[in-house]
């Protein structure tokens, strides 16, 4: 597959590319009939992320792993996320007897440092 680097982050995106799939940047103009008459185009791009029409919540993973190294036991790391059911029974079970906290550490290692909730 053909790529191409985006001029905006330097990303690696394929070489028919549009919009860069990591910053979202137009790259060139739409090749379509219309562009032949030098007619200029505009391509709206809305950065937010909306599932089922509700905006979701930007998290940094390093400090969604502080939160839950200490205060993983009250569910501090899901109160940040925006899970409060997740953490009022983290803080009943303390931290679902320390299983949930153990798993919650290593799946918080493998996400990307920005991740939406």
């Amino acid at each position: 597959m053909e790529t191409k680097f985006c001029e905006n982050c330097g990303n690696k995106v394929a070489i028919d590319a549009v919009i860069c799939p990591k910053c979202g940047r137009q790259l060139e103009e739409l090749k379509t009939e219309e562009n032949k008459s030098n007619a200029s185009q505009v391509i709206i791009n809305n950065s937010n992320i909306v599932d089922g029409g509700y905006k979701k919540k930007q998290c940094d993973k390093w400090i969604t792993l502080l939160l839950c190294i200490f205060l993983g036991i009250f569910g501090g790391h899901k109160f940040y996320e925006g899970k409060i059911g997740l953490g009022i029974l983290y803080i009943f079970t303390f931290g679902l007897f320390g299983i949930g906290i153990l798993v919650d550490f290593i799946v918080i290692l493998f996400r990307p440092n920005l991740y939406y909730v």
